[in-house]
């Protein structure tokens, strides 16, 4: 997954609550909340996990709006699980 011939994988954490910021970085935690951007015509999916007591958000920037909506729609069936889980997925079906 890319944007811009970037890998989006694994996202970028920002504390935005909790206990206090452990400065989450990689495939941490538990996916809770995967929304679709509602700004314009950006194709952005966030993330939001639990990591030791506290809330983290990350994007996924895409350049194809059916892929970012695919993506999505992957990501809201597997809330609840480990990021390390999800990013573990063999998802080469949607290619």
């Amino acid at each position: 997954m890319s944007h811009r011939g970037v890998s989006n994988w694994r996202p970028v954490w920002i504390w935005i609550g909790g206990l206090e910021n452990t400065h989450a970085k990689g495939e941490v935690g538990i996916l809770k909340v995967a929304t679709l951007s509602n700004i314009g015509s950006s194709y952005r999916c966030y993330l939001h996990i639990y990591y030791e007591g506290s809330v983290y958000i990350g994007c996924l920037l895409f350049d194809d709006e059916a892929f970012c909506r695919q993506v999505m729609e992957l990501l809201k069936c597997h809330c609840n699980r480990s990021i390390r889980d999800i990013g573990s997925l063999d998802v080469t079906f949607t290619l």
